[in-house]
């Protein structure tokens, strides 16, 4: 698997919770009754989602808590999944989740959302609605959180001359738009799950030897048809029984001490190959031109023994554990 590493000359990332965190932002707070105002409707959401473990809850958890608006724990909680929340409140109800839930609640969407929809859409974004007893308060624009150590990742590949790419099936723009913040080479957007290995096979094709990461259950057949594929932790069981290689961080960042480690090997591979070479040689000229006993002849082998094993001890010490490799 390290001789293919240093192979990859295309790295291809899959978007959505590959390049992209599970949990989500609050991008803007749309206030859309003018009975009340942003502080209103976050403190109304928050409180609906209090202590509620998924991932949009957390997200407006974290607005409230960075804006010091203190959540109260609600009474009457009614979970509806796929839908959203509505719970009691200062004598007030309280609902939380898509426009076809308000609509199934009885509260009338306003019809300048139709434009906060379409806006949303094209960047990528999604759309939370808060109701605040029979009328929508607000909505919570909810925007994609790239991971941390993703642009540095990229840097890092640029400076390896590795062509990357992203592949998604969100719409053109918004995958666009992360390619440019990102500094990533090409897209594929708007892709269908089963296009996703046809697209892999199409850079083969071309001649590239190319390095597929992803962790959604439709990514496993792309996983299979690329020559190096990696996951995460935490990823679907599909894409970690099929990727070669699982980062147990549930991180991409050990992926550039992944390939720093494959130059090591390959160079450690070289010293080693000139250590057990050069006894034999030198050995061969001493016994002619200098007259080495058995003893000198002894020695230099088991110095060039001795700094061969060193040499390949080094780099376990230098990287310890950088991700977990199968071989499929």
């Amino acid at each position: 698997m390290l001789e293919s590493l240093r192979e990859v000359d295309t790295v291809v990332f899959d978007k959505t919770g590959t390049l992209t965190q599970e949990q989500p932002t609050i991008s803007h707070i749309h206030v859309l009754h003018p009975t009340y105002d942003e502080t209103q409707v976050l403190y109304a959401a928050a409180s609906a989602e209090y202590r509620q473990p998924h991932p949009v809850a957390k997200a407006i958890w974290e607005k409230a808590m960075s804006q010091s608006v203190n959540p109260t724990n609600p009474d009457n909680i009614r979970y509806e999944v796929g839908y959203g929340i509505s719970v009691q409140l200062d004598q007030q109800t309280i609902r939380v989740g898509s426009a076809r839930f308000m609509q199934r609640e009885g509260l009338t969407i306003p019809p300048q959302t139709d434009t906060l929809q379409q806006r949303a859409e094209t960047h990528g974004h999604s759309l939370i609605y808060v109701g605040i007893n029979e009328d929508v308060a607000g909505v919570l624009e909810m925007q994609p959180s790239i991971r941390p150590e993703v642009p540095d990742l990229i840097k890092t590949l640029k400076q390896r001359c590795i062509t990357t790419y992203i592949i998604s099936g969100d719409h053109e723009q918004p995958t666009r738009n992360m390619a440019e913040q990102l500094g990533v080479d090409h897209y594929f957007a708007e892709t269908l799950p089963e296009n996703k290995a046809e697209l892999i096979n199409q850079l083969r094709e071309q001649g590239k030897f190319v390095c597929f990461i992803g962790d959604g259950i439709n990514d496993s057949i792309a996983l299979k048809s690329a020559q190096v594929s990696i996951s995460l932790k935490g990823a679907s069981s599909a894409a970690i029984d099929t990727a070669q290689i699982i980062f147990m961080d549930g991180t991409l960042a050990p992926l550039s001490r992944l390939f720093a480690f494959a130059d090591e090997f390959e160079h450690t591979m070289r010293n080693n190959l000139l250590f057990s070479i050069a006894p034999g040689i030198l050995n061969i000229g001493g016994v002619y031109l200098l007259h080495f006993g058995v003893a000198a002849s002894m020695g230099l082998f088991y110095v060039g023994t001795t700094a061969g094993l060193t040499n390949t001890v080094l780099p376990l010490i230098k990287h310890q554990n950088p991700a977990k490799t199968t071989d499929k």
